[in-house]
């Protein structure tokens, strides 16, 4: 690994302290270097905070001028909620700046490193770029599509069975991987469930970890309106709660929903169900740059055929519950040919104790 991989990697792992804080943003770290020696660090800690650019100034233990940058995205050159970073690194008067991966924000995409430039200052980019864009995938996707990026999670058997045929399903999983699931709703904006997991579960999709966690907007797709009154996710967290229902829906219980402070979307019917790619660009208008689709087993199918999913998170445990009726992670009608597959990319395995994890890209 060169010197300037060594501190971009540095830069890389500060970024991610900002997961889940700083969107619909992307995460950014800055590190600071003179003469072999890190002066200074920084990373976008919260929306709408300084950017990491600034804050590894304003850390650094001395006069930053002739310092190299090392910084994880292109810096911005145009007003926002902060000043330009750009501006800022001219001014300080730092003479290089290493760059992981260009801004692919149309207001920036390529005028930052450009600006350096035209100001004599050596810009060296593409250093560990696809660790960058991987780290910032959501980012990526909604800056460029104003789509929400969307997870498809799921936690299953060794024989792929996510309940007993008595649909009981807790725990399938170990601690490990209900912490990390835990820890996928702080870094994501939103998790959606149907309402037959309401039904079945009655879940809270809270973040139940020790210490201060963002709590994600829960979107629940029940094209009827089936959801019970009483349900926890009204009585505990009704303002971070969107019901996306249809014309199909009692028009009274979802006055009564939105009263009792969640919001409903009404969305157009497809397939006999909520329209799935409607609901995304309504996210996406909220500002919702991510989803991670937690159940059931009918959403999964419809979210796959729909082509919404970017991703796949699935926990194995090592159990075995047979049963022909046990529900499965994808179920709907299914595909008839093997050459309608879905085929996933760029497959990863993890351990997550005695579980473990397989992330896939579709």
């Amino acid at each position: 690994m060169t010197i300037d991989e060594t501190y971009m990697k540095r830069a890389i792992t500060l970024a991610k302290r900002g997961a889940g804080w700083v969107n619909p943003n992307p995460m950014v770290g800055a590190v600071m270097v003179r003469d072999g020696r890190v002066i200074g660090e920084g990373y976008h800690e919260f929306f709408g905070g300084a950017h990491a650019e600034v804050n590894a100034i304003r850390s650094a233990n001395e006069p930053v001028t002739g310092a190299t940058l090392y910084v994880t995205l292109e810096p911005c050159a145009h007003e926002g909620k902060t000043p330009p970073c750009a501006n800022l690194i001219v001014d300080e008067k730092i003479t290089r700046v290493v760059v992981a991966v260009g801004d692919p924000n149309p207001l920036v995409n390529g005028r930052g490193i450009e600006y350096l430039r035209t100001h004599g200052i050596e810009v060296e980019p593409g250093i560990l770029e696809d660790q960058a864009i991987m780290m910032n995938e959501v980012f990526e996707k909604f800056i460029r599509t104003r789509l929400p990026f969307v997870v498809l999670k799921s936690a299953m058997t060794l024989d792929g069975k996510i309940a007993t045929v008595t649909n009981a399903s807790r725990w399938i999983t170990g601690e490990r991987s209900r912490r990390m699931v835990h820890l996928l709703r702080q870094q994501l904006s939103a998790v959606m469930i149907g309402v037959d997991t309401v039904l079945f579960d009655d879940p809270l999709l809270n973040i139940r970890l020790k210490g201060s966690w963002k709590n994600p907007l829960k979107v629940i797709a029940d094209t009827h309106g089936r959801i019970p009154l009483e349900a926890k996710i009204l009585a505990n967290d009704p303002q971070l709660t969107v019901v996306a229902t249809t014309n199909l829906a009692d028009p009274g219980k979802l006055k009564t929903i939105e009263r009792m402070g969640a919001q409903v979307l009404i969305c157009p019917v497809k397939n006999g169900r909520v329209d799935l790619a409607f609901l995304m660009q309504a996210l996406g208008a909220m500002e919702i740059d991510s989803v991670m689709i937690e159940g059931g087993s009918t959403l999964a199918f419809a979210a796959l055929q729909e082509g919404i999913v970017d991703k796949l998170i699935t926990f194995v445990a090592p159990k075995i519950l047979g049963g022909a009726n046990a529900p499965t992670p994808v179920g709907g009608a299914g595909i008839e040919n093997m050459d309608g597959a879905i085929n996933l990319k760029r497959m990863k395995t993890s351990r997550m104790g005695e579980d473990i994890m397989v992330e896939g890209w579709v």
